[in-house]
């Protein structure tokens, strides 16, 4: 585990609820979407989105454990979520819900990257550079896997994230048609990016 210093820290299960928060703002609300389909009876979706966070998901999620957030000493205001992605394609089967299968077709384009699923930061802690740090970090992370690529799905709508992923050196590698079923977002495509260091 690399070692991190002030005010960015690895996550705690204690960051749940703003894991939550901050990968529902990384999504645009898909996730919470998602959420409210996986919710139990008595459930609410956020209570499925802090679930997850908590949860010990090492191989994908949303996983307090593949996290790294910035702390200014009142808890997470930014946090990024990343993994290793499988060597090899995996097959998408034919019960996958339709509108995850463009982001799966996206990650099989980038096995063998360190995948950034989240990176987001609440409205009031943005334009302070942490997710250009965030993304160093990524970097860091990407190296202790022993990997030397790493990659993230952004929405075409998403331009300012988008133009920070350039400015740093990341390009696009493919793109999917969304499809939102009953998702409402402006959102028309998927856009896979990658960036050899």
């Amino acid at each position: 585990m690399i070692s991190l210093s002030p005010p960015y820290r690895h996550a705690v299960q204690d960051d749940a609820r703003a894991l939550a928060e901050l990968v529902n703002i990384a999504g645009d609300g898909f996730p919470l979407h998602v959420w409210k389909r996986m919710a139990q009876p008595g459930e609410t979706a956020w209570d499925v989105g802090r679930r997850r966070a908590a949860g010990d998901f090492i191989h994908g999620g949303s996983s307090y454990r593949n996290a790294v957030v910035v702390d200014e000493g009142a808890g997470a205001v930014a946090a990024l979520v990343g993994y290793p992605l499988r060597d090899v394609p995996e097959p998408i089967g034919p019960d996958t819900p339709a509108m995850f299968v463009p982001m799966l077709e996206l990650e099989n384009e980038a096995c063998g990257t360190w995948y950034i699923n989240v990176l987001a930061a609440y409205t009031e802690h943005r334009r302070l550079g942490h997710g250009s740090r965030l993304l160093s970090i990524a970097e860091l992370l990407m190296r202790d896997s022993g990997l030397a690529r790493l990659s993230l799905i952004v929405s075409d709508t998403a331009l300012e994230a988008r133009r920070l992923y350039e400015r740093v050196g990341y390009r696009q590698l493919a793109s999917r048609e969304m499809v939102k079923e009953d998702w409402q977002n402006p959102g028309t495509t998927w856009r896979l990016l990658v960036k050899t260091p």
